[in-house]
């Protein structure tokens, strides 16, 4: 189908930006001299960056519609990547992740849109294979950069090759849906408001909503802080636990996303045969076996193998919990997604500094043992993806 092959394009081009600067982190950590407890706090600028978005992606959805703002946002996302590289400190950094975790935090919600319209166009679940594109894309670009850093490649000129590339798949892949779904109508017209009447009858049609999309966001922000940690913390492990040579670390990182990517495009067929929530819980086992594995690594093939765990077992959090989000009685598929990914954004942003002072503290093997209970929590409210709308 093409619309499905279009909005995967959008997906994969918005994963590949982000990654692209990863492999470069423990290199920029040298370069500007950062202790862990500073490399928690710049990174988390991020997650600061996207709760900045706040209502934006809903309001900028109804206004230009999801298709331009999915283009404008990549080329801003690719911007700021590239800004990163030209870091002189760390202020200078957390400003461009910042601006980064701003535009991430719109694109996304704006394609997760645009998926959801053809996904109930073509009455089929697509949406787990879309956020493994997004996987995809982040693997590829990821290990290209891992190889690019390792040869001594010049980190700025690649990471404003791969901005410049993104943008134009992102084009491609707005032409191959064409007027298969409006994303703006479809925005404009579930928009509605959460509760009508009195202040009074607003205001509890407002928390009600607020209390239904809670669990959902939980379930969002442990397969969000899985791909955190993974995309802050990945490759200093395996240099502390397994001695990786900081040069080729992003292997780490890699693995988890690959790993994830495999989940996810199994995941649209795992979830129509056994349900979301099952196939949640599944994954929450494995986020918890795999943190118990990273804590206790010795070598490399231990702390890979449950990096792989950890990508896998999230695979399916993240696209069934704003999948489900699109469901919510009384919000508009726009609304809903915006809410969910706003408050999976609230929610994980304190997951690097968290890790980053415990590490100070008591060191890293302790700091990534919140991969456990990000297991624990998952398996707790896995059931309320199986959300319907009614």
């Amino acid at each position: 189908m093409r619309a499905a092959a279009g909005v995967g394009l959008y997906f994969t081009g918005n994963g590949a930006v982000f990654a692209a600067l990863l492999p470069w982190y423990p290199l920029l950590v040298d370069r500007l001299g950062l202790s862990s407890w500073q490399f928690g706090l710049v990174v988390a600028c991020f997650a600061g960056g996207s709760l900045l978005s706040s209502v934006l992606p809903a309001a900028l959805i109804a206004r230009f519609g999801a298709h331009r703002v999915v283009i404008v946002g990549t080329v801003m996302l690719g911007v700021a990547a590239s800004a990163t590289a030209w870091s002189v400190n760390g202020v200078m950094m957390a400003i461009c992740l910042l601006l980064l975790g701003c535009c991430d935090a719109i694109v996304d919600v704006a394609q997760n849109v645009v998926g959801i319209s053809v996904q109930e166009r073509a009455g089929r679940t697509i949406l787990s294979s879309m956020h493994a594109l997004w996987s995809l894309g982040g693997l590829l670009s990821g290990a290209a950069a891992t190889a690019a850093a390792s040869s001594g490649a010049d980190m700025r000129a690649w990471l404003g090759l791969i901005g410049v590339a993104a943008v134009v798949i992102t084009i491609v892949g707005r032409r191959l849906i064409g007027d298969y779904a409006s994303p703006r109508r479809v925005a404009d017209s579930d928009a509605a408001p959460v509760g009508r009447g009195g202040d009074g009858a607003v205001g509890r049609s407002k928390r009600m909503v607020l209390w239904a999309a809670l669990p959902l966001a939980i379930v969002a922000i442990c397969g969000a802080a899985v791909e955190d940690i993974a995309n802050n913390w990945a490759g200093l492990a395996a240099v502390e636990f397994a001695g990786v040579p900081a040069a080729s670390a992003g292997i780490a990182f890699s693995i988890v996303i690959g790993s994830q990517c495999l989940g996810r495009f199994s995941g649209d067929v795992l979830v129509t045969r056994f349900g979301a929530g099952r196939i949640a819980r599944l994954g929450g086992g494995l986020i918890a076996v795999g943190g118990v594995g990273i804590i206790a690594a010795q070598e490399p093939v231990l702390l890979l193998v449950s990096m792989g765990a950890l990508g896998f077992g999230s695979a399916t959090l993240v696209p069934g919990a704003l999948g489900a989000a699109a469901r919510l009685p009384g919000v508009g598929r726009a609304g809903g997604v915006t809410l969910v990914n706003w408050l999976m954004r609230v929610g994980y942003l304190g997951t690097s500094p968290l890790v980053g002072v415990v590490a100070t503290g008591a060191g890293l093997r302790w700091g990534l043992g919140i991969l456990v209970l990000v297991g624990l929590l998952t398996v707790v409210f896995a059931n309320r993806l199986d959300v319907r709308r009614t």
